[in-house]
């Protein structure tokens, strides 16, 4: 019997169903290894515990036999191995409980492996947006967001641009070929925000009412 966590969507990724005037340009999720490496910092991990290695052997060197002292290290590899294991699988529950989302009004971000949280950001609450790319064409984009919207880094990390605590950024984090992403979101967002905005005036009435 399968079982589907996320079978109360009406839309994948999304909370409810998109209005008739709405559709879906993209959708994706982070690299479980992207982010492993760039969010959770792995390589640094493996690192910290191949120098441990190195430092246990180059101490019982003086002691004993290159062979003994290089057994002294095994230790300190298998721990970091683990190590390294468990953040990966950390890694890649994130990336296969997110769903990003691009439609041609809004940013959808569907995040949390525990404790699922979705976000929706339409593109007049984005001031502008930067994107960091890697050589495997990998990369983030983050969103600045403007006027009096807040968000907490801690709820929404690792899907937010590092150390912008203060003023977070929510950000589509190590996603698989982000320039062309990139590309796609810009185009939307200039679509959307360039049309007219147009007033509504009710009969017998001084105010005028906003509409989209």
């Amino acid at each position: 019997m399968t079982h589907d966590d996320f079978q109360f969507e009406p839309v994948r990724g999304l909370p409810e169903e998109l209005p008739e005037d709405e559709h879906i340009l993209w959708q994706g999720a982070p690299n479980p290894r992207a982010l492993a490496r760039e969010a959770w910092g792995i390589r640094w991990v493996m690192g910290y515990f191949v120098l441990l290695a190195v430092w246990r052997i180059g101490v019982s060197s003086t002691q004993v036999s290159l062979t003994q002292s290089m057994a002294h290290g095994i230790p300190f590899v298998i721990i970091g191995g683990i190590a390294c294991a468990i953040i990966y699988g950390i890694a890649y529950l994130q990336a296969k409980s997110t769903v990003y989302t691009l439609t041609n009004k809004r940013v959808g971000m569907r995040i949390g492996a525990a404790l699922t949280m979705t976000l929706n950001l339409p593109y007049t609450w984005i001031g502008t947006a930067k994107l960091d790319t890697k050589p495997a064409g990998t990369g983030t984009l983050a969103f600045e967001l403007i006027g009096e919207t807040r968000l907490s880094y801690l709820m929404t990390w690792p899907h937010v641009r590092p150390w912008h605590i203060n003023r977070t950024q929510p950000a589509l984090r190590c996603i698989p070929h982000a320039a062309k992403v990139a590309e796609i979101f810009a185009e939307a967002a200039e679509t959307r925000i360039s049309q007219p905005q147009i007033t509504r005036v009710e009969p017998n009435s001084g105010a005028a009412v906003a509409a989209e």
